[in-house]
């Protein structure tokens, strides 16, 4: 009997450590005040862009309720199918969540409760500051890869919370998916906010070659996304769209050498691998004539 009860007692020990809330525990978004503490000019930039000012006004819109009812939600400030995309949700106390911005810092930079102190500690050398950060869940500005994966879950319409059932559901009730996104054409605009060192008062625009890296970049992000979204439905605007965006990416990465083993398995790891790999070049002789003239 004792015996028994020992082992009954051990095997509680070790699910109580492997099944503990810190075990378990996701990171949680912070909201973007804690980031204009000491980012206040990237703040600034998004305070002025649809991102920030579609919180106030998207859930008014006529098509925007038409979509939270076919998803079987009855207000969207308080569906979690629309937060994947639309809004920037807090923990309150109690487990409550509450939306309190539009798309913000971490909607690109990842959830932050868990990277932010490290962040944030200046007792710390820069180079380890910044890899312990990145290893606790930071999406850094320089990781591009998962910048434009981010970008493309919800432009994409791909975003991992959502269903293909609800994602038909919102096509059928016009929800819109833009096949033709791409990452550059959209992040060089309103949403640019390149604030670098030496001179971080001034909002720095890419090079030629910079965006030539980062548009091949984009398209194997959008690549990787559209072979999973076409995976959650058989819808057929659903489908189409998630096809062009493929037959696109695969047209301009296949002029792209380094491109060879991605395009060989398309995957968010070898797509971090391209990324690596061309970070030094100058692609503009391959992917020139497809950079965007105009900025979104």
């Amino acid at each position: 009997m004792f015996r028994l009860g020992a082992l009954v007692i051990s095997a509680l020990l070790i699910a109580a450590v492997q099944f503990s809330a810190p075990a378990l525990s996701k990171p949680t978004i912070v909201g973007p005040d804690k980031c204009q503490n000491c980012h206040k000019a990237p703040h600034g930039v998004w305070k002025d862009t649809k991102h920030s000012k579609s919180y106030k006004k998207i859930h008014k819109h006529k098509t925007a309720k038409k979509i939270v009812k076919a998803v079987g939600e009855k207000r969207m400030k308080k569906s979690a199918i629309c937060a994947n995309c639309h809004y920037t949700v807090v923990e309150k106390k109690k487990g409550k969540r509450k939306p309190i911005a539009g798309p913000a810092c971490e909607s690109c930079h990842g959830a932050a409760s868990k990277w932010i102190a490290i962040h944030n500690d200046k007792g710390v050398d820069k180079a380890t500051r910044r890899a312990n950060a990145a290893a606790a869940g930071m999406v850094r500005p320089d990781n591009l890869y998962d910048i434009a994966a981010n970008c493309m879950s919800c432009h994409g319409l791909e975003n991992e919370n959502l269903s293909g059932e609800h994602a038909s559901a919102m096509l059928e009730n016009g929800h819109p998916l833009n096949p033709n996104f791409e990452v550059v054409e959209y992040s060089q605009g309103s949403v640019r906010h390149r604030f670098y060192p030496p001179d971080v008062t001034k909002n720095k625009e890419m090079t030629k070659p910079e965006m030539s890296r980062f548009f091949v970049i984009g398209q194997a992000a959008a690549l990787v996304s559209a072979n999973n979204a076409v995976l959650k439905t058989q819808h057929a605007k659903y489908v189409e769209g998630q096809n062009k965006r493929i037959a696109r990416a695969i047209e301009i990465l296949g002029n792209v050498p380094d491109a060879a083993q991605f395009l060989a398995n398309p995957s968010r790891d070898t797509g971090r691998a391209l990324a690596d790999a061309i970070k030094a070049k100058d692609l503009t002789s391959i992917v020139g004539n497809e950079l965007p003239s105009s900025y979104k």
